[in-house]
């Protein structure tokens, strides 16, 4: 069965200008339930993660003045969210959904989490919405437990994956692929396993040939036993924040080419959603719940 991490908090209110990033994460399983091609069965509300598997992945002093709510101001202005409370339970309980399903795809072939790809959050920072690295913090669970020996993770955000390349900088058992625009945020680029920068205006040809030459690629050189993939839809062409121009019929081929990869390996997948700012919210949520489906039929 496919299982979808998700949590009411992932969609809770902020204060006005903040609420249209988080809009999506109602939209998206309401969307699949009315169409039928989940039930509620497919849901599941994950806990919050243990301090001690935040403490495997995130600097200390950091973690503590997130939990203690006495990260600098400017600190807050990295993020572009007040700190709250509830937006610490928010990236607590998206990072333990992300684990949760790190665990369902194990078993099952894949899994997903309607949050997370907060890959922009370092081992001492936040930035760019992001407090926790879930897809981090799940890797190193999986690592630290025995439970994958090399991991592959493949983050597809129009946004370099910066936080990440950061955490994982020297583990020579995860390896990070970045695929997003070269004139994007961030600005100040860390360094990735793999980066491949693309220029403004890369298209459906363009896009798709790059991915299809380098991430068979690299399975066959490196061997993963575990992909986290963030499936962000920032690279649609409607994107506000974007820079590329993929039409939505190519987000759904890139999506397959990643699942059918991973299948014909025999490779987990976990996928968090990632990022998505077209302006009209429906085409937002039509290209994550096409991820969603992609999944469901190959898998189930």
């Amino acid at each position: 069965m496919l299982k979808i991490a998700f949590d009411p908090i992932y969609a809770h209110p902020l204060p006005e200008g903040h609420r249209f990033p988080m809009l999506k994460y109602e939209l998206i399983p309401a969307q699949l339930l009315h169409e039928g091609v989940i039930t509620v069965d497919n849901l599941f509300s994950p806990a919050q993660v243990s301090e001690e598997n935040i403490l495997a992945t995130h600097d200390g002093d950091y973690w503590r003045q997130l939990r203690d709510l006495t990260l600098l101001p400017k600190e807050q202005r990295r993020i572009g969210f007040p700190l709250t409370d509830r937006l610490v339970e928010r990236e607590r309980r998206i990072a333990q959904g992300t684990i949760d399903g790190s665990m369902h795809a194990l078993k099952h072939g894949v899994a997903f989490n309607v949050a997370g790809g907060t890959h922009h959050a370092g081992s001492n920072w936040g930035e760019g919405f992001c407090l926790l690295n879930d897809q981090a913090i799940a890797a190193n669970y999986l690592l630290n437990n025995t439970l994958a020996f090399l991991i592959l993770i493949i983050d597809l955000d129009v946004h370099q994956g910066n936080g990440t390349a950061q955490i994982f900088e020297n583990e020579p058992r995860v390896f990070t692929f970045s695929m997003h625009g070269a004139n994007n945020f961030p600005y100040r680029k860390e360094r990735s396993d793999l980066d491949v920068a693309l220029p403004d205006g890369t298209g459906d040809d363009e896009y798709l040939r790059i991915l299809k030459e380098t991430l068979p690629e690299l399975i066959e050189k490196h061997r993963p036993g575990f992909i986290f993939y963030l499936s962000g839809v920032d690279v649609l062409r409607t994107d506000k924040l974007g820079k590329l121009a993929l039409s939505a019929d190519a987000c759904k081929l890139r999506d397959e080419f990643v699942f059918k990869t991973a299948l014909d390996h025999n490779i987990p997948v976990q996928v968090s959603m990632g990022g998505g700012y077209s302006p009209n919210i429906k085409d937002i949520v039509d290209a994550h719940c096409a991820t969603f489906k992609i999944a469901g039929d190959l898998y189930f």
